[in-house]
């Protein structure tokens, strides 16, 4: 077997060299291919056997599942796996560079209070042994134990039922996960269990009879319970009978030959369904999942072989599973804390969660980033060391910090960045955990918000004459002082405001997004609100033209009180400034008869709807005589039929009667309307 490359384009081509551990396009090593039966599984195209010199087509581009399978393809270059020459078959996989990469990061997991909850959902009084084992390995597994030892494993060993496989399996894990509860079985029950492995039981009996065997410390033969798990996954094909072969191949000799077993992961894997692009399930049901995953782990730990899931498959399990927090069962709470527990303690793959403590906001005297960095059931990762990777301005994509590490305080890691001058805004953190090759899903993105205090500065509030004949007369204020004296504008001369808004902490000029000028009038509540904007050198201009205003204000004369309003997601202090009076005149024909109070934070004037009045109705003589009417020919078929002798005393009022005699009408009145057509 050997292994040849087609690309299209060169620098792909040397990515994935690299991605392949630096090996030669010329001496590649020989790899082993995907079995003909999961290829077939995966819908991979399959050419015919005369077609080795492949052109590269865009299947990535074409086919979602292949996308799906192969990591959200962007760019795809072509690994032809070909057979030995001579062979029949050719398979064709397709590698995919990823320009951009995005790795999904856990959306859910199991915080402190949902551990506590999930804890609270096991810990039951025990009605069954099935219930008592649900309780005891499940609390087990989040590293709990049950309030009463002893009086559990009283309840255990008197609730044994030796001459049943399902009880004997309930007792002998239960009585593993609680210390000194230890169970003697007698030879028979031993035989009973030996019985129960085999090609006659279902899987779910084999599984009961091996982890029995092995929670009291019998011997098994591996090969046998291979045989019997082969031949009745053949029956079974239900992904709850290939969960329990996992699981049951889990308790058996390393040296046995488990490979048609862990096959059977990939296989499942082909058969979840995606929730869009987060969650990955099965159709049977949040246990199932759960318990696939824990299995799973379970098994590739035991083997040493890491499982043929790939890291985003394991963050979209997770975030299906653990987006459930309460729990309808005993079973289900059991089978998300096996999950829970194999996705914090398996050799292969631990996602990491992290997450902001505390707000998401900072300032320049407050700027210590703190996170917690746990696994999915909120343990701390004090071994880990995290780094951030880069600072980016959402606004300008500017790098401002790069390459920096945390510093481990407690169970939390701490980034100190008073020091670096942040301006006001928003940044995309970029934090990377490492410190074991196991992390997933440990690079994350973090959008972080960087307060600030605004100031103003160079207000300047000036009246301009309309003609230019006479020079402005400029006042300067100071904030939060209100200007002295009144401002006036009319027909003769426009009102001015200036000002520019700086960051009090560096100094640097702002343009927040809420900037306005309002103007309330003091006698009757009136307001007026206009949006202040910057021109080219930051300089916020407000201008007053009375001629060009007049419809804002209703050409309503008086006093004016001038407000300014600052306001900005990132700013701490928001600004709202009395900054004058202005005395604002129209011309006296343009004044309204009334003036009405316009204040825009007052009820509106309730809407009165108007119905049109109902038409007089016609006096009753009138209704009847109409009534008569219409009434007359049925009384006139009556008294016809009674003239002439009509026999309807014999006519009933059967359904099938009725139906009869309006079928016969119809046709009557079908053939006179023909009649009517053909002389027309």
């Amino acid at each position: 077997m050997y292994l040849r490359w087609e690309w299209h384009d060169e620098s792909l081509a040397l990515e994935a060299q690299k991605l392949l551990g630096g090996l030669s396009f010329r001496e590649l090593k020989t790899m082993p291919t995907t079995s003909p039966r999961r290829v077939s599984r995966l819908n991979l195209p399959v050419p015919s056997p005369s077609s080795h010199n492949l052109v590269p087509r865009p299947w990535c581009a074409s086919s979602l599942e292949l996308r799906v399978e192969l990591w959200n393809s962007v760019e795809c270059i072509y690994l032809i796996v070909v057979s030995p020459q001579g062979s029949s078959t050719v398979f064709l996989l397709a590698l995919t560079i990823i320009a951009s990469a995005h790795a999904l990061t856990p959306t859910h997991y199991l915080t402190r209070h949902d551990v506590e909850r999930l804890k609270a959902s096991l810990d039951r009084p025990f009605t069954s042994l099935e219930s008592a084992f649900y309780s005891i390995v499940g609390l087990s597994s989040l590293g709990a134990q049950v309030p009463d030892v002893k009086q559990a494993c009283t309840f255990i060993k008197s609730n044994l039922d030796p001459s049943n496989v399902d009880s004997l399996f309930y007792a002998a894990q239960s009585s593993q996960a609680l210390s000194g509860c230890e169970i003697s079985i007698s030879n028979e029950t031993k035989d009973l269990l030996l019985a129960a492995v085999s090609e006659d039981s279902s899987v779910a009996q084999i599984y009961h009879a091996v982890a029995a065997l092995s929670g009291f410390g019998l011997p098994l033969a591996s090969q046998e319970v291979l045989g019997a798990l082969t031949s009745r996954l053949s029956k079974e094909e239900t992904v709850l009978a290939t969960v329990q072969a996992l699981q049951t191949a889990s308790y058996l000799s390393q040296q046995a030959d488990l490979r048609s077993i862990v096959e059977e992961i990939e296989d499942l894997v082909a058969r979840l369904d995606e929730l869009g692009g987060v969650y990955l399930q099965f159709e049977e049901g949040l246990e199932t999942t759960a318990l696939f995953l824990a299995a799973t782990y379970k098994l590739m730990d035991h083997v040493g072989t890491e499982p043929s899931i790939k890291e985003d498959q394991v963050i979209q399990l997770m975030n299906a599973i653990f987006s459930k927090k309460n729990f309808e069962s005993l079973s289900e709470a059991f089978s998300v804390a096996s999950a829970a527990a194999a996705l914090s303690q398996n050799r292969f793959h631990v996602p990491v969660v992290v997450v902001p403590e505390g707000s998401p906001s900072y300032t320049q005297e407050q700027a210590v980033l703190r996170l917690q960095v746990t696994n999915v059931l909120s343990q701390p990762l004090t071994q880990a060391t995290v780094k951030l990777e880069h600072a980016k301005s959402v606004a300008s994509r500017a790098t401002v910090l790069q390459k920096t590490s945390f510093t481990p305080v407690g169970d939390v890691f701490e980034l100190n960045f008073v020091n670096v001058k942040f301006s006001s805004g928003y940044y995309d953190f970029s934090v990377k955990v490492e410190g074991d090759n196991r992390y997933i899903a440990n690079t994350v993105e973090l959008r972080v918000k960087i307060s600030t205090e605004v100031g103003i500065t160079n207000v300047d509030l000036s009246t301009v004459d309309k003609d230019q004949s006479i020079a402005p007369k400029t006042t300067r204020v100071t904030y939060p002082a209100k200007a002295k004296g009144t401002f006036i504008a009319d027909s003769h001369q426009n009102f001015a405001l200036f000002f520019q808004l700086v960051d009090v902490n560096t100094g640097a000029e702002l343009t927040p997004h809420q900037t306005f000028v309002r103007l309330h009038n003091q006698k009757t509540g009136q307001e007026v609100v206009f949006v202040a904007e910057p021109d080219s050198k930051n300089v916020y201009k407000f201008e007053l033209d009375t001629s060009e205003r007049k419809l804002e204000f209703d050409s309503a004369s008086g006093t004016y009180t001038l407000y300014l309003i600052i306001g900005d997601a990132t700013l701490k202090n928001p600004i709202l400034w009395n900054v004058a009076d202005v005395v604002i005149r129209f011309p006296e024909e343009d004044a309204p008869s009334t003036v009405l109070s316009k204040n825009l934070f007052t009820p509106k004037q309730e809407i009165q709807h108007l119905f049109r009045e109902p038409e007089k109705r016609p006096p009753t003589v009138v209704s009847n005589t109409f009534t008569a009417l219409i009434l007359s020919p049925l009384l006139l078929l009556f008294a016809l039929w009674i003239r002439i002798g009509a026999n309807v005393s014999n006519f009933t009022f059967a359904p099938s009667t009725i139906i009869f005699h309006l079928g016969h009408a119809e046709q009557h009145i079908n053939s006179r309307k023909k009649k009517e057509i053909l002389k027309a």
